[in-house]
This record gives C-alpha cells, sequence and structure tokens, in this order.
C-alpha cells in the first residue's frame, strides 16, 4: 500500500474545530488511523498528501510525523521513504517481554484496587466475548477493552502510561484471534484473569495474566516465523 487509503483518509479528515495545537491534534489524529487499522503496517505516508487531507500547514503535519517516528510508530524504508512501521522478529519479542511486566503487574494492582463496578464490567464483557468467538473483528474489540479495563482498575496512573504507549505500538501487530483455537484460548485465559480478580487474589492474578501473555507471544512467534518462511520462499 503505497498511498492513504480512503478509510485512513476518512479517519484523519479536517477538524472543524479550528482550536487547540495543531502540532498535537494531527499527531492524534494520525495515531488512531494507525491504531485502528485505517492506516496498515507498511502504508507509504507523504507530507504533501498529509496536508491535503488534514487540511492543515506543513507545520504541525512535519511535528506529527516526527514524533510518531520517534515514538517507532513510523519508519523509513529505502525507495518508498516513510511508512507505518512493521515491527520485526527482535521488537516483538522486546514488545512482548514488556507487555508481560507491565500487563502482569497491572492484573496484580487490580486484584487489589478493582472497584465493584469495574469487576462486574469486566465479567459482562467477558460474557460478551463467548457470544462472537467466530468473529474475529469483534473478538478483537472486546479483548481490547478487557485489557484497558484490567489496566485501568489498576488504579495507577503511571503504570497506565506506560501501558498506553506500548499499546500504541502493538497496534501495528494484526490480531490473532482470527485463529479459533487462540480465540478459545485467549477467552478461557480470560476467564481465568477475571477469577482471580474477583478472589482479590493478586498473585493468581498475576500469574493468570503472565500466562496469557506468554500463550500470545507462543502464538505471534509462529505467526511470524511461517510469514517470514513465506517471504524467503517469494523471494
Amino acid at each position: 500500500m503505497d498511498q492513504v487509503t480512503d478509510q485512513a483518509a476518512e479517519r484523519i479528515a479536517p477538524s472543524r474545530s479550528g482550536s487547540g495545537d495543531l502540532g498535537s491534534e494531527t499527531y492524534e489524529r494520525i495515531k488512531l488511523a494507525i491504531r485502528d487499522g485505517s492506516l496498515t503496517p507498511g502504508a507509504r505516508l507523504t507530507e504533501a498528501e498529509l496536508v491535503q487531507r488534514l487540511g492543515v500547514s506543513r507545520t504541525p503535519v512535519r511535528q506529527a510525523l516526527t514524533r510518531l517516528e520517534a515514538e517507532g510508530l513510523l519508519a523509513h524504508e529505502p525507495r518508498r521513504g516513510l511508512v507505518v512501521a512493521r515491527p520485526d522478529h527482535q521488537q516483538v519479542i522486546e514488545l512482548y517481554a514488556m507487555r508481560e511486566v507491565l500487563e502482569s503487574t497491572a492484573a496484580r494492582f487490580a486484584a487489589q484496587h478493582a472497584s465493584a463496578a469495574e469487576l462486574r464490567s469486566l465479567a459482562r464483557l467477558i460474557g460478551e466475548e463467548e457470544k462472537v468467538l467466530d468473529d474475529s473483528r469483534a473478538q478483537s474489540a472486546i479483548n481490547q477493552q478487557v485489557h484497558t479495563l484490567v489496566h485501568r482498575a489498576a488504579h495507577n496512573r503511571y503504570l497506565l502510561r506506560s501501558l498506553a504507549q506500548l499499546n500504541d505500538t502493538m497496534a501495528l501487530l494484526p490480531t490473532m484471534l482470527g485463529d479459533p483455537v487462540r480465540a478459545l484460548e485467549a477467552h478461557a485465559e480470560h476467564r481465568a484473569i477475571l477469577e482471580a480478580l474477583e478472589r482479590r487474589d493478586g498473585d493468581a492474578a498475576e500469574a493468570a495474566m503472565r500466562s496469557h501473555i506468554g500463550s500470545a507471544q507462543n502464538h505471534r512467534v509462529a505467526w511470524l516465523l511461517c510469514h517470514t518462511a513465506e517471504d524467503n520462499a517469494e523471494g
């Protein structure tokens, strides 16, 4: 994909607010398009096209692109220029290592600090997840909500900030929930996390989340190896 798609163009369409920091607003709009998949890994971005699509001057676009590149969401590729980043094998390993540490800590904190309302909401989400196991798009959306709710239930703003930055980069990776086996596993793992949280068992919640992230990493690495082999065969 060498240009911004129509879907992405709608996501980053000109704002009508006419106020605020244009550089930050432009950054948020492009980042949202990356997070929701409107801008996919490998999509080429040009300053001139974004200026036209966003309806802003070159300065805020340049500021946004510089910031996104510094955060690792954009990268330069030979002969193509600036593109939405495509994490390599080592980056994926590093991402999951940090995800395991941060999310397991969030689960432990959530066991201590989650409100009854937060636990009820989590139970409701996981109940809804069971109904959409054959719909990877719907399950992926619920999966994100489940993890976000656990993060917030930890009630630690500094941990939440670190997780938000990590999740921005994780958004560059396609969901693994299209695999029926992984979909069932992930749902069972979510239930184990919920049960530990409801018991207010921090050790069990941390262990359940660590197991969940480890399982996700195993599937991700297998997927990466498969796709690397396919790319080498095509080459």
